[in-house]
């Protein structure tokens, strides 16, 4: 079994804050929910270059995924 680890959401929000969508997941992991929320400043800094009025952030349960920050891919025919 993996051990528990948390990632950082990076959301975009419209003016109310309320209506967020994850625009990215910071690359990196943290081995707790507090060491997370610690790194928020610091990685709310870094993605400043979106365009949402509000940029938000959000630590989550990781899992066994690939981060992939890019452009979306078209699904493969067939």
């Amino acid at each position: 079994m993996a051990p528990l680890v948390y990632v950082m959401a990076i959301l975009g929000c419209g003016d109310d804050g309320a209506t967020c969508t994850r625009e990215r997941v910071a690359p990196a992991s943290y081995q707790s929910i507090a060491e997370c929320q610690a790194a928020m400043p610091l990685m709310l800094a870094q993605n400043t270059d979106l365009s949402f009025p509000v940029i938000s952030a959000s630590c989550e349960r990781g899992g066994r995924f690939v981060v992939d920050n890019g452009k979306p891919t078209k699904p493969k025919a067939g």
